[in-house]
């Protein structure tokens, strides 16, 4: 092997980093968004699957395995993408692994009710490679629309497999194993159609090629090559820069041949800044030839319904509110579903409390150790499992639902023009929309943004809406000092109450994002495609899997690793005397002056300091505090915690200024170690934290200052 193969090899093992075995084959799964890419992968591969992300960039890097007629196969999901022109990481991505060389096959999923516009990528992949196969997947749901795709014709016509398939209820799957199997295995002897991209334009490629085929070899098609120096850097170098997996010859003899090439195309009006539409323009115009070949509607109006619901959730007049009523809801049922079970769960670990407790005395040890270990760190890791685990248990299916139905992506047009008026990218939406969940979640959403700035802008205010760990301080809160007297209603009104502070958050949301923009993190807003995927029947089983598995029990685990350390620092606090008091007590005393200011207490402070760790035992801390319990406590009810906060000085200003602070102050532990993790900076983590926690103090400080200077308390 000389040492340019290995030089080569070495590289690409850097950039993709995929773990095989010699005997494994390697496939790509391509497509466009909303295409059911993933519902493919997951029905082909299970649960034997991981995921990170692809070295150096923040997208997610999905691998999974499966094995058909003894063959071991590695499946490798590639992040959706319109193109493979590489206006995006994502394009870059996609189109750097396929032309790699790597995969024995590309399967490039497509949806059969938008056929058209999907084989603009079908018709970009068979320029780079013969070894393709096309998945029409969402037979189902074309079939419900009266569509007809003619897959044996339209197999001649792209001279490559053609597989439909119905992925979410497994149809067609064994037909597509077989098809990757010929394919990988080179039984299959494809001849993909070549886009002609006129007279002119072919003539030059058909210079290039000779020139370019000694560089290549066979890695990549050589007109591939040819059509990206013509529309792209005309430098052969720098091409070679760019796509540093192929293999480097002597390049001097292309520079004879472009000039000849620029000088035919600006002959007949071809200049390079226009190049790139022409070419988009033929493959746009060879996609619509097709389908008109291999597409039958019954009728012709057929996303008619998804039309007419569209007029309506994306309306300028009913969108926003519609949007407003829908999240609402969510936290209704989130708030007053999550009681019981809450109890339940609380009820179970605290039975689990009092025996490790009398194990504790039964054996002798210190009480130095049971108040560490029992009431210190189990006590919270009791609080936060049975605060956070019921609340998410229900938030997270639900906001899959609305994601499994399509209406996420009208959630980011109807906030797209806000976003863009705050010179950020409109899917930062979709990020602030997983943050409720929980912002650690949120911050990985962040993902999607193609923008490392906007990227960045997305992170850093993420914490603005609240997740479910600040819900319990905001619905107790809500619950004792604004909705105290509305009996029956009283569930109704906090659920009205914590829908006007989220509205609060997105607006504080988009003013910071504003000032990011205009400051720390200038720069021209991107644009983006955006696609409204048609409605779809949601699948209850993969809904709750994946609310649970995916997101439920992750954010749920990274809470429990940062909250254990924070329940032993917490109770060492109040149980370690300086003097007469404690030394929680004294941090309390020292932060009095300033609390004060912003309408709270030192307490309160310190509570929301202690629980930096985890939001959900901040309620839990302050009780502690105010009743110098020496250990984590709540109360039975809202009404005797309404009774200890009055005692110890509360007022309506006192509330609203503690919500303030908790919708908008530090992120918890696990959104840090998450924000250092995703930016790969501390420097955007401790910006994060000032940019948030200065937030908070200023709302807090103008509001407790107004309602003093005015009278009103």
């Amino acid at each position: 092997m000389s040492v340019r193969q290995v030089t080569r090899e070495r590289m690409e093992k850097e950039m993709f980093q995929i773990n095989m075995q010699h005997e494994e084959l390697l496939i790509a799964l391509a497509g466009n968004p909303n295409t059911g890419k993933s519902t493919v992968f997951n029905s082909l591969t299970g649960l034997n699957q991981h995921t990170g992300n692809w070295p150096g960039k923040t997208v997610t890097n999905a691998q999974g395995k499966y094995i058909h007629k003894h063959c071991k196969f590695i499946l490798v999901d590639l992040p959706g993408t319109y193109s493979l022109f590489a206006n995006s990481v994502d394009e870059e991505v996609a189109r750097d692994f396929i032309c790699s060389g790597e995969p024995r096959a590309t399967v490039v999923v497509t949806d059969a009710t938008c056929l058209e516009r999907n084989l603009n990528l079908v018709l970009q992949v068979m320029e780079i490679t013969d070894n393709v196969i096309l998945c029409v997947n969402l037979l189902d749901e074309a079939k419900r629309k009266k569509i007809q795709v003619d897959l044996s014709t339209l197999s001649k016509i792209l001279g490559v497999p053609v597989i439909g398939t119905n992925a979410r209820d497994g149809v067609g799957l064994e037909t597509l194993k077989d098809a990757i199997y010929q394919v990988a295995l080179g039984n299959s002897k494809n001849t993909p159609l070549r886009v002609s991209y006129g007279d002119v334009v072919e003539k030059c490629i058909h210079i290039l090629e000779p020139y370019l085929q000694a560089i290549i070899k066979d890695q990549v098609k050589s007109r591939w090559v040819a059509l990206r120096l013509l529309d792209g850097d005309s430098n052969i170098e720098a091409l070679l820069v760019q796509y540093p997996f192929l293999r480097t010859g002597e390049t001097g003899e292309i520079s004879g041949a472009l000039e000849i090439v620029d000088q035919m195309l600006l002959e007949d009006h071809l200049e390079r800044d226009t190049l790139r539409d022409h070419i988009v323009t033929c493959l746009v115009t060879q996609a619509e030839e097709i389908t008109q070949k291999v597409l039958s509607y019954e009728k012709q109006n057929y996303n008619g319904m998804d039309r007419r619901i569209d007029s309506i959730l994306t309306s300028p007049i009913w969108g926003i509110p519609v949007m407003l009523t829908l999240l609402g809801l969510v936290f209704w049922i989130t708030i007053k579903g999550a009681n019981y079970p809450s109890q339940v769960l609380a009820i179970g670990l605290f039975w689990v409390e009092e025996r490790l407790t009398h194990l504790f005395l039964s054996a002798g040890w210190p009480d130095w150790l049971h108040g560490l270990l029992v009431l210190g760190m189990y006590r919270t890791l009791a609080w936060v499992i049975s605060v956070m685990l019921p609340p998410m248990a229900i938030f997270f299916p639900l906001f899959t639902l609305l994601e499994d139905l399509g209406y996420l992506p009208r959630i980011a047009f109807n906030l797209d023009n806000y976003f863009k008026k705050a010179c950020a990218h409109g899917k930062q939406a979709l990020t602030m929309c997983m943050g409720f969940g929980c912002n650690a979640a949120g911050v990985i959403a962040c993902r999607i943004i193609d923008s490392p700035r906007e990227r960045l802008i997305a992170i850093i205010t993420n914490n603005f809406v609240p997740c479910n760990g600040r819900f319990p301080t905001l619905i107790a809160l809500a619950t004792i000092f604004i909705a105290g007297a509305m009996g029956s209603w009283q569930s109704v009104v906090a659920s009205v109450s914590i829908l006007a502070a989220i509205v609060l958050g997105v607006v504080i949301t988009l003013m910071v994002s504003k000032l990011l923009s205009k400051t720390i993190l200038q720069g021209l807003p991107s644009s983006f495609a955006l696609e409204l995927p048609p409605y779809r029947k949601p699948q209850l089983g993969r809904i709750i899997v994946r609310s649970i598995y995916d997101r439920t029990l992750f954010v749920l685990a990274r809470a429990i690793i940062v909250a254990a350390p924070a329940g032993m620092i917490t109770w060492a606090f109040a149980n370690i005397y300086v003097g007469e008091l404690s030394v929680l007590q004294h941090g309390a005393k020292l932060l009095e002056p300033f609390a004060n200011l912003l309408g709270m207490d030192g307490f309160i402070l310190m509570a929301f300091i202690l629980g930096l760790p985890a939001n959900e035992i901040v309620i839990p801390i302050l009780v502690m505090s105010y009743m110098s319990a020496g250990q984590m406590i709540e109360l039975d009810s809202l009404q005797t915690l309404r009774a200890l906060f009055l005692a110890n000085g509360w007022t309506w200003l006192t509330a609203v200024c503690t919500m303030l602070f908790c919708l908008n102050h530090f992120p918890c532990g696990t959104t840090l170690i998450t924000i250092k993790k995703e930016t790969q900076s501390t420097k955007w983590t401790l910006v994060t934290f000032a940019v948030t926690t200065i937030t908070g103090i200023i709302l807090c400080f103008i509001v407790a200052q107004s309602a003093r200077l005015l009278g009103l308390v």
